[in-house]
């Protein structure tokens, strides 16, 4: 495929999801020379499923892809083991060989959502890292200095606050750095929190004599469905990418409204005119910003199922939370039978982790069961062979039959 130099696509390229670009002219005046650039970015499979945050750097290399660059997407099989430090209070726990390759398996089939995996250039960094002996390995560490290396905001901090910081976080960005000298990348991309590691590839290029990347810096950060932190798995507030429609649905649906354009510009594909336009249109009270959701919920569901699912998982949640109609497909749980305590039942239907949580929800009056709100935790349900339906919150259903 022939690279394009087509101005309009190379201003969206270094526009659209795009925080911060060094040396922006640089990478401008070799995008438009039509020579092929290596496009690298790191993905360290820390767990197993990809969400709409992963998917953001993809959807900035399918854009490099589209206009004939060739990507390189390193599977960090080394690194995860040390664990990025960027952002952690604390240490992570170093990862198994096989706690990887299981994890890499799943991001790459979901990267193929995004992706042409076809074209993709694959590479390990254990293709390196496996086989450097230790002289190597000191010879890479003396090109960094501890005082730059604790300058970072991560471990300045935890410093300050008297938490360890181990010697093996301090190789992480030395790592990421010669992944970039391996692959011989012109262009590194990362959310803006990987400022310090992506930058350190570009001076590590240029102490060993090599030409150095430019890197773009993507923003702002996805942040997750509270609209407050970023998007994460261990935090609960995050829309994975393979997530059923309904549930897609249901989770773009309760985003808060002033998350809604970033969601837009970094979630979808959507025209930037066309999101400007639309939120033009809700500002002015001419559209109502539910709608937007609605609409968005539908373009994301599209992208990484079917229009014809995003129409289904529409009719769903208007049958749910418009007309207040039980689901078609409510799980029934089979239960010991005879009458037990609603805190009970909510745990052991894994509707609520423990039964503080249970408690809460349902003191809040969160829970409700045959349709009506129930305040008392110790309120005894009978269970027998007639289904007992038990909602929590808004998206949450189940059946509930005795054995």
């Amino acid at each position: 495929m022939p690279v394009s130099t087509d101005k309009k696509k190379i201003d969206e390229l270094l526009t659209r999801r795009v925080a911060e670009v060094v040396v922006a002219d640089s990478l401008r005046k070799k995008l438009s020379s039509g020579k092929k650039l290596r496009i690298k970015l790191g993905v360290d499979p820390t767990a197993p499923d990809l969400h709409l945050g992963h998917a953001v750097p993809l959807k900035k290399l399918r854009e490099f892809q589209d206009l004939g660059h060739q990507v390189v997407l390193i599977i960090g099989d080394y690194t995860a083991r040390v664990g990025d430090p960027t952002g952690k209070s604390k240490t992570r726990p170093m990862l198994s060989e096989e706690d990887v390759k299981r994890n890499a398996e799943t991001y790459l089939a979901q990267a193929g959502k995004v992706l042409d995996v076809k074209k993709i250039e694959i590479r390990w960094n254990g293709e390196w890292f496996a086989k450097m002996d230790f002289n190597a390995v000191i010879g890479l560490a003396a090109q960094f200095t501890v005082a730059r290396m604790i300058e970072r905001d991560d471990f300045s901090k935890r410093l300050k606050e008297g938490t360890d910081v181990h010697l093996h976080e301090l190789m992480y960005p030395m790592m990421q750095a010669y992944d970039s000298i391996m692959v011989e990348a012109d262009v590194e991309i990362g959310g803006t929190d990987q400022k310090f590691n992506i930058l350190a590839g570009r001076d590590l290029q240029r102490k060993m004599g090599k030409p150095e990347q430019d890197c773009m810096f993507l923003g702002p950060i996805l942040v997750g469905t509270d609209g407050v932190k970023k998007m994460s798995k261990s935090l609960g507030n995050y829309i994975g990418v393979s997530d059923a429609p309904e549930q897609m649905f249901g989770k773009v649906m309760s985003i808060p409204d002033a998350a809604l354009w970033d969601y837009w510009t970094l979630a979808t594909d959507a025209p930037t005119e066309e999101i400007a336009a639309m939120r033009e249109a809700c500002e002015s009270k001419k559209m109502n910003p539910r709608d937007a959701k609605a609409k968005l919920a539908k373009a994301i569901i599209g992208m990484y199922h079917s229009a014809k699912d995003a129409d289904a998982a529409e009719d769903a949640f208007t049958k749910v939370f418009k007309n207040k109609e039980t689901p078609d497909d409510v799980p029934e749980m089979r239960v010991a039978g005879g009458d037990r305590s609603l805190v009970e039942l909510l745990v052991e239907t894994k509707l609520a982790a423990s039964k503080s949580e249970a408690k809460r929800q349902i003191e809040q009056g969160g829970v409700k069961v045959g349709g009506a709100v129930v305040k008392d935790p110790m309120a005894a349900i009978a269970v027998g062979k007639t289904p007992v339906l038990i909602q929590k919150g808004k998206r949450h259903f189940v059946n509930v039959v005795a054995k």
